[in-house]
């Protein structure tokens, strides 16, 4: 097991990575305090996981209940998020209740806006169950839910009290997951590590076939990278922002499809190719640095080519985003392979990127 750590000052928690941590009751320590747990999860992970860590909290001494909602990004709502609320109401949960999220991101979310929300904070601990969530979404305090308007524009910031990623449970993740997964890994080498996009890019039959020892190179590395970042901008006031690369694209179209047609970390692949396109008609990576990226992605089986929207309608999705500022979308732009940066960008430069990319 390896373990990193999220330096928040008081707010600090700890990354634990490696396998079997869901049968390990001495990682979830910080439950002790608590006077009742809540396993929030779903119907596709709780079969396959709920009993056991269950089990594991129980040797904790303290009174565990389920709360499973349905699976899929199109639940995450306001409708399911007061599911949560209803259950811990009903059955009298206090200020030292805590919540344990064990699930993808869609479970990381909301628990974790449950818990920013309920009796104004309570703690909950991150155990997540699929790629994409292991190297992004559980770390780093964004919550929330989405809006028929706009991917995840309701929400909070609020930092678990540790993220427990079980290696294992990629093992049951559908091939068209894991990939979804790789995504954000692939984010992670080229906003900042372009060895790391290096090793990646030489790995991709070891990740593709979701071998422990990649597995596990990838998951570090990448919490390694975001929680540096978090560390420095936890409420993304500057630098932050950069691991949205792909994601203004990205979200325009899971918006412009309907939450659930494509799964979000697809959408990020392709918006990573859009935003590739993007930095190299600014000038900041060559042709070649642009097709290498669009290759990589390709490769780990992600789309590269948008749906055909048209440019008025992804202007309009890409308007709500949380990096727009007076009317004006902020970009995440590749200065070189390894190093991004947010900037303002000229419609003419976007519109003729959408062109370029099929999207138009």
């Amino acid at each position: 097991m390896k373990t990193l750590e999220v330096d928040l000052g008081n707010r600090s928690y700890p990354i634990h990575i490696g396998t079997d941590l869901i049968d390990q009751p001495e990682l979830f320590r910080t439950c002790e305090k608590a006077t009742s747990l809540y396993i929030v999860t779903n119907t596709t992970v709780a079969p396959l996981y709920a009993d056991r860590l269950t089990k594991t909290l129980e040797k904790l001494g303290k009174p565990v209940r389920r709360i499973v909602l349905p699976d899929g990004e199109v639940y995450k709502d306001w409708k399911n998020l007061q599911l949560i609320f209803d259950d811990l109401l009903k059955h009298g949960a206090d200020r030292q209740t805590m919540l344990i999220a064990l699930g993808g991101g869609v479970i990381g979310d909301m628990t974790g806006f449950a818990a920013a929300s309920f009796m104004r904070g309570i703690r909950f601990i991150q155990v997540p169950t699929t790629l994409l969530a292991q190297v992004d979404s559980s770390v780093g305090g964004k919550t929330g839910i989405n809006h028929p308007l706009g991917k995840n524009m309701i929400g909070a910031f609020h930092q678990p009290a540790a993220v427990i990623a079980d290696l294992n449970t990629l093992k049951t993740l559908p091939a068209r997951e894991l990939s979804a997964g790789l995504a954000e890994v692939i984010k992670h080498g080229a906003i900042a590590d372009a060895e790391f996009l290096n090793w990646i890019e030489a790995n991709t039959s070891a990740l593709l076939a979701c071998d422990t020892n990649a597995m596990a190179h990838a998951v570090l590395r990448s919490c390694e990278i975001k929680s540096a970042v978090v560390s420095a901008d936890e409420r993304e006031g500057g630098i932050r922002a950069t691991l949205n690369f792909g994601h203004t694209f990205g979200h325009a179209i899971e918006a412009g499809m309907g939450y659930g047609e494509w799964l979000h970390g697809e959408a990020v692949g392709c918006g990573m190719v859009m935003g590739a396109e993007l930095s190299h008609r600014l000038g900041q990576i060559s042709k070649s640095e642009f097709e290498r990226l669009s290759k990589i992605i390709h490769a780990m089986n992600l789309p590269i080519q948008p749906p055909k929207f048209g440019a008025k309608r992804y202007m309009e999705l890409m308007q709500v985003d949380k990096k727009t500022e007076g009317g004006q979308i902020r970009y995440v732009i590749l200065e070189k392979m390894g190093k991004a940066q947010i900037k303002s960008v000229p419609d003419t430069q976007v519109l003729e990127t959408l062109v370029a990319t099929g999207a138009s």
